[in-house]
């Protein structure tokens, strides 16, 4: 099974979805080789980057599933790097 290198970037607009949200990471962490959040509070919201290397399906199942979260968004930004599963 070939992987792809990507980037999740996600908003979270309301902090009722934070544990939904670090349920699903938790879920897919095999794949995840790092996180970064930042808190911005003065507008209140956080900004959590993900960064992946995981197959195709599996990158645009977790994003469906973060994005169904209410007051969640999240962008994902593929590299051009596949290679085999390890």
């Amino acid at each position: 099974m070939q992987t792809r290198v990507a980037v999740m970037s996600i908003i979270v607009e309301e902090p009722e979805s934070v544990e939904k949200l670090n349920a699903l990471l938790h879920a897919y962490g095999e794949w995840i080789i790092g996180r970064m959040g930042i808190p911005y509070r003065r507008r209140g919201i956080n900004v959590i980057a993900i960064a992946l290397d995981a197959p195709q399906d599996t990158i645009s199942t977790l994003a469906g599933k973060i994005g169904g979260l209410p007051g969640i968004s999240v962008k994902t930004a593929y590299s051009s790097v596949i290679s085999p599963e390890e």
